[in-house]
């Protein structure tokens, strides 16, 4: 282009006529440029479709990494939550084998029992919902058996009936509740 601002350069004429061998050279200059650009394209193309390839099997193998991993943290979930209850399952085979126990001492061995189960569910992340009397009412964590009157705020916790769960936060079961009736 810089030719082009250069007072002394004449253009070429489209309209002229080439002789016959300008033609041809001009042809087969063409005929290589497009031959080069088409291989160029080829290449590239070639390079393109392995690429691919290489990605969709790169996806493949972490899609079945992913599942082989998930499968296993569900195995290993299991076997770490039944390995803390087994010290409670002891303990409980330990008080049933005593023949001769006394009311005092199957209530020790059972509240000892409780305490292990509880913090075996507790490492796990069990932990209990037991609203207070008086906690407003919360139907995620709640489940209401009925509304009873009250002296207290209406649509609050008057009793729980059965203590409900959540593990991490996902309830498990819901605390069974009466609630304060609207005045």
């Amino acid at each position: 282009m810089q030719h082009e601002q250069d007072p002394t350069y004449a253009k070429p004429d489209p309209n002229a006529t080439l002789s016959p061998e300008e033609a041809e050279a001009a042809a087969a200059a063409q005929a290589a440029q497009s031959g080069d650009e088409l291989s160029a394209l080829k290449a590239q193309n070639a390079e393109l479709a392995e690429q691919y390839l290489r990605a969709k099997a790169e996806v493949e193998n972490m899609r079945r990494r992913t599942e082989e991993e998930v499968s296993k943290v569900r195995k290993f979930a299991v076997e770490g939550f039944a390995e803390s209850l087994l010290p409670v399952l002891d303990s409980l085979e330990a008080g049933l084998a005593v023949q001769e126990a006394t009311v005092e001492q199957i209530r020790e061995g059972a509240e000892a029992t409780l305490k292990q189960l509880q913090a075996a569910l507790g490492r796990n992340k069990v932990l209990p919902i037991a609203p207070a009397t008086g906690e407003k009412f919360d139907p995620h964590h709640h489940q209401a058996i009925s509304m009873v009157p009250a002296d207290q705020e209406p649509h609050t916790v008057v009793t729980v009936l059965q203590k409900g769960y959540q593990i991490s936060e996902r309830v498990l079961r819901p605390a069974l509740v009466t609630v304060a009736a609207p005045r």
